[in-house]
């Protein structure tokens, strides 16, 4: 087995938390990448017997994970669990910052069936490296992973024993792993075993190799222009196990890098400084007249509607013009046209009412079989204007009778 893959495996074991409720010890290294397990099967035992029966052995865990006296970890650390039928996961990179520091995270577990808790405490001690930071530094991002999978001992150790067969460094290891969703990646579509996506930091002592320069010569970087994979000769390497992107790999070299440093404020503890308790009003607290409050907020809102009320109402019902004041202020060649428009629309409803003209055939109610023509129902002189929609048999005067079909078959009028 590769020498990466065996220290990893052992770290990996080493950080697993026990089962008893003394703090926890660990002692992670600056600038190298800290993967701690949260298992679920250490804190099953914790946990009262159930009354209820039920399968005790697939609980629902949960753990919530914190900075000792804060609501939130170091932002250095991260903490991801994706079901509560699935271990957690702490991991991160520390810095120098960190170095000399104790870190204690308080993790609870949840027993989301009988909603018991178990309490432990993880003592984080950053250590110190003479090879931190290491100077070469490659950033690949793996399309086929999410980060709780690239976590894993045994991924990480694939991982890193393909990139040390690339590279073939010294010194080499993982300094850091990111989700693709920390990046502003989406969250992919459940289908097809799509995966979010992870971004994983390696550092080394040697130059890049001339495989991981490849993607910088002109024709590579055209093709990733297009959005079209580059031609790698060492992904085949890769190929079997993990899906690189190759257009978004980062290569760092630390020793060309400018630093600057910023003259940044101190943030503090975070914990403001103690002014003293707090000192309540007296007890014999001055009477208060309201009526002055609430003239101004009532009464005279009140008044002022009553006054816009009566302005109103004076203007719709005291200044009526009627139509012997409309008439006269109409000027007269407009009265004499209306009053011509009127006799004239007289004019015609009477010539129309007393024209001799047969009425349409439509308005006969019944043609007999001979032909002949019935007498209109109405008059000449008949107002058609007042007649009803519907008329009775009393209203009509010249009520013609419906000739009745015979036994015979024939038609009789």
């Amino acid at each position: 087995m590769d020498t990466t893959v065996v220290l990893v495996w052992i770290y990996m074991v080493v950080t697993i938390l026990p089962t008893l409720h003394a703090d926890r010890n660990v002692y992670p290294s600056a600038g190298v990448l800290f993967v701690h397990v949260l298992e679920r099967e250490h804190f099953k035992g914790e946990f009262p017997p159930y009354p209820k029966p039920g399968d005790s052995s697939n609980d629902p865990i949960t753990f919530n994970t914190n900075l000792m006296g804060y609501p939130d970890r170091p932002g250095w650390l991260r903490y991801i669990q994706r079901t509560s039928h699935s271990d957690g996961v702490l991991y991160g990179s520390p810095t120098a910052e960190h170095v000399g520091k104790a870190t204690i995270i308080e993790i609870i577990a949840y027993n989301r069936r009988t909603f018991e808790t178990a309490r432990h405490n993880l003592v984080i001690n950053v250590m110190s490296t003479e090879e931190y930071p290491l100077p070469y530094q490659a950033e690949f991002y793996i399309k086929n992973m999410n980060v709780e999978e690239m976590l894993a001992s045994e991924v990480l150790g694939d991982f890193l024993g393909a990139v040390k067969n690339v590279w073939q460094p010294e010194r080499l290891n993982a300094v850091n792993i990111t989700s693709a969703l920390d990046r502003g990646g989406r969250v992919p579509l459940p289908i097809n075993n799509l995966k979010e996506g992870v971004y994983v930091m390696v550092g080394a002592d040697v130059q890049f190799s001339s495989c991981l320069r490849e993607v910088e010569n002109p024709h590579n970087q055209l093709r990733c222009s297009q959005e079209m994979e580059p031609v790698i000769s060492c992904d085949k390497k890769f190929r079997a196990q993990f899906d690189i992107d190759w257009c978004k790999i980062n290569l760092v070299d630390i020793t060309k890098m400018i630093m600057v440093h910023s003259n940044r404020l101190d943030p503090g503890t975070g914990v403001l400084p103690d002014i003293g308790g707090y000192n309540p009003p007296p007890e014999s607290l001055k009477s208060r007249d309201f009526f002055a409050d609430f003239l101004i907020t009532l009464a005279v809102p009140s008044a002022v509607a009553m006054v816009l009320f009566s302005v109103l109402g004076y203007s719709m019902c005291c200044r009526r013009e009627g139509v012997d004041k409309r008439n006269m202020q109409t000027p007269d060649i407009q009265l004499v046209h209306h009053s011509s428009i009127q006799k004239s629309t007289k004019e015609l409803r009477s010539m129309s009412k007393n024209r001799e003209i047969s009425w349409p055939l439509s308005t006969l109610p019944v043609f007999s079989q001979s032909g002949e023509v019935v007498p209109p129902i109405h008059p000449d002189n008949y107002e058609t204007t007042s007649m009803p929609l519907m008329q009775t048999q009393t209203n009509l005067q010249n009520q013609i009778q419906i000739p009745q079909q015979q036994p015979s078959g024939k038609w009789y009028s």
